[in-house]
């Protein structure tokens, strides 16, 4: 089997649902043959790491370790989905205190382990604080933090698809941007159903005004959907998503999604926030691009970017993050 690279891949939180997943679409995809699991919980570890031997990879070099270090060190992609799950009647903020917490321990085993990290990907919620978190006491480079922020676009594309009768390929530039949650901005002048603007279909016979707000409230309450439906939170769609965006960071093709970057745009009103925009993603990191969209879009992106202000800004109070006049003492990158 060939891989797309010899890069070591390290995926914390292995033993959870996210992390054994992503690591078998790793492999599956022929990412790298070299990956590393780690978990605080050996038994489930060690159970993963032996599920994934037995499906014989070839060349597959499989290594499990409790040891944080051990796991970062000579890692070039590091993916974490190791924070607390969502479970039925919370929000993506009601995760917000216990998991900035672990978001900041992350940043700062990355700055004391794995300097040198090509790109870490954070994909435990809310992924816009825990991104941010992380990359504050990481040290790093802006651009070698990510967060994934894919699954309410691609929900949204599912539920036009549904609606209209059509095969998901035939919705395309689905697109919604800055918080990950029910503060998204969700931006309809992007989406062609079949070729036609979204926007010519709203308001017809073919999506009436009220149709398109219910689909819309489905989109944005998608993932408390998968737990109602499943008991759990989403699993299967993150890994796939996590692994795709690790396939572009290693040179593989274009990631098509909306990605979670670091955005401190002063003239237009963004400052020093983690959020779901357009981006290049690649082996040199990731390269935000704020959205162009209508007046009406705009107002919204510009909602949700106040929503994660007052997250960003609340995790501030709670002494997880340091004031923001102090960020570049930590992180002299920011």
């Amino acid at each position: 089997m060939e891989y797309l690279s010899e890069d070591r891949i390290a995926i914390l939180g292995a033993a959870g649902a996210i992390g054994s997943n992503l690591a078998q679409a790793v492999l599956t995809l022929g990412l790298t043959p070299r990956v590393r699991l780690y978990d605080p919980f050996p038994q489930g570890l060690e159970g993963v790491a032996e599920e994934l031997r037995h499906c014989a990879f070839p060349g597959a070099r499989i290594a499990a370790t409790t040891d944080i270090r051990e796991a970062l060190e000579g890692a070039r992609i590091v993916v974490s989905s190791g924070g607390a799950p969502r479970r039925e009647g919370m929000t993506r903020e009601d995760l917000l205190r216990g998991n900035a917490a672990i978001a900041a321990q992350l940043g700062r085993d990355l700055r004391t382990c794995a300097p040198d990290v090509q790109l870490a990907i954070v994909v435990f919620n809310p992924a816009d604080i825990t991104g941010l978190t992380a990359l504050v006491h990481a040290g790093v480079e802006p651009r070698r933090v990510a967060t994934l922020a894919a699954l309410d676009s691609t929900r949204l594309q599912s539920e036009l698809a549904r609606h209209f009768g059509v095969s998901p390929n035939r919705v395309t530039g689905c697109r919604t941007y800055g918080g990950h949650g029910e503060s998204m901005a969700v931006f309809a002048s992007t989406a062609r159903v079949d070729g036609t603007p979204l926007t010519d279909l709203i308001g017809t016979e073919a999506l009436p005004a009220a149709a398109w707000a219910a689909l819309r409230e489905r989109v944005a309450q998608g993932g408390k959907r998968i737990i109602e439906l499943r008991g759990r939170s989403s699993f299967q769609s993150p890994a796939h998503q996590a692994a795709l965006m690790c396939r572009a960071a290693l040179g593989g093709p274009p990631y098509p999604w909306p990605v979670g970057a670091y955005v401190h745009a002063p003239d237009a009103g963004i400052e020093r926030i983690l959020m779901a925009v357009e981006t290049r993603l690649g082996p040199d990191g990731v390269k935000a691009k704020l959205p162009e969209g209508t007046p009406e879009e705009m107002a919204a992106l510009r909602a949700s970017v106040r929503h994660l202000v007052r997250l960003r800004d609340e995790v501030i109070a709670m002494g997880v993050l340091p004031p923001l006049d102090r960020w570049t003492e930590t992180n002299p990158h920011l």
